[in-house]
């Protein structure tokens, strides 16, 4: 079988919602499409024939195009609305499919293994999976019909990854996107200066944790509820805490407490209290005897190649307009191997004395917790997460 690209794009029509992208670390071009913008208005002008009904146009409108017939030839099959027919082409659509045609063109040429696998597809088939809300769907359909009739180069396959709405608890108000950044990065500063004792938000050693850090917070608040279903925020300063066993906070907070025990046996080896790591071929892991390492390996290490796969791939294949996505089960898995890992931790003793009878338990403790580093930043890397080394 060979492989689909695909690509993953936001239906953005906000305009602060790219820099909102940009500070949760989501891919997205950020170059400017005007000459892109200026071929697809030309190709409307020159070779659609729009319809100027009623004589002067509002201001940004073109005319009116019929899609009708690409309607016909594609999308009656793929689930699109039977009722879709005329479509009013603004410049704001003409900049939207530019910003797709940049998408699309940024795309690297082979998918990461195991993102998306279709039957019978061609080394240069590109799938686009616009993410848009319940509301926006069928201002969508047209985009991607009108999308077709205007580039020849337009991807052949256009799924709908559609996501329930996003309310705030407690208040009617509305929260803008730039406004619920700056809050849980506030909230983030704020937490750590509690832990520290100090205030750091002007140190700039710590501009760019702060940064991942907020980034994890709201992409694990948003991520671990079902994409179709609605999600209700809480904002209050309790959601943010290296205790909290629900949050992004807490996963990075664990992913830098793997990165310090580390780092503190490279320190000791170099110092020569602990001799180099051996082979792991050499170790001896029956050691492993306590229930929390079983727990660790059991629960977290040895399925997360099968939850890897089944969270990654997206069912590209399948007949039908909408994709679903499961983003909620990388989340809630992260934060319970978190969780079964603090628990070790706090209760063994991994770094032992440096005597010789207890390092082949130390070893394999942590060879075991090599493992669990490892799932945590493959996990956070498919959240699109680098891992902290402190917080």
């Amino acid at each position: 079988m060979d492989r689909v690209r695909v690509r993953l794009v936001p239906a953005v029509r906000d305009p602060h919602m790219p820099t909102f992208l940009q500070q949760l670390r989501v891919d997205w071009p950020a170059a400017s499409e005007r000459a892109a913008t200026e071929a697809l208005r030309s190709r409307v002008l020159a070779e659609l024939g729009l319809a100027r009904e009623g004589g002067a146009l509002a201001p940004g409108v073109l005319g009116t195009v019929s899609l009708k017939e690409v309607l016909q030839e594609r999308g009656r099959a793929a689930g699109y609305d039977p009722k879709l027919d005329k479509c009013l082409v603004t410049e704001d659509q003409l900049s939207v499919l530019a910003e797709l045609q940049e998408a699309v063109s940024q795309w690297p040429q082979a998918s990461p293994p195991g993102l998306a696998v279709a039957p019978h597809a061609s080394a240069d088939v590109c799938m686009v999976i616009h993410v848009v809300s319940c509301e926006e769907e069928f201002q969508q359909q047209k985009l991607d019909l009108l999308w077709w009739k205007l580039d020849d180069r337009a991807p052949l396959t256009q799924k709908h990854l559609v996501c329930g709405p996003v309310k705030v608890a407690g208040t009617p108000s509305k929260l803008t996107a730039p406004e619920y950044y700056e809050l849980r990065h506030t909230q983030v500063c704020k937490a750590s200066a509690l832990k520290h004792g100090r205030d750091l938000v002007q140190d700039p050693a710590w501009t760019e944790v702060f940064s991942i850090l907020s980034a994890a917070t709201i992409k694990f608040e948003m991520l671990s509820t079902a994409p179709q279903s609605q999600l209700l925020l809480a904002l209050a300063d309790s959601s943010i805490s290296t205790k909290g066993t629900r949050s992004g906070t807490f996963v990075m907070y664990n992913c830098a407490r793997l990165a310090t025990l580390f780092e503190g046996y490279k320190h000791s080896t170099e110092q020569g209290l602990y001799p180099t790591f051996p082979p792991v071929s050499s170790l001896d892991f029956s050691l492993l005897q306590d229930e929390g390492e079983w727990l660790l390996l059991f629960n977290g290490v040895l399925p997360f190649p099968d939850l890897l796969g089944q969270t990654a791939a997206l069912a590209c294949a399948a007949s039908g307009l909408h994709v679903t996505a499961r983003t909620e089960t990388m989340c809630k898995f992260l934060v319970q191997l978190s969780m079964d890992f603090s628990s070790y931790y706090n209760r063994v003793h991994i770094l032992g004395e440096p005597r010789p009878h207890l390092f082949g338990q130390m070893f394999a403790r942590l060879q075991l917790l090599r493992a669990v580093r490892e799932v945590l930043h493959t996990g956070l890397a498919m959240l699109g997460l680098p891992p902290l080394s402190h917080i």
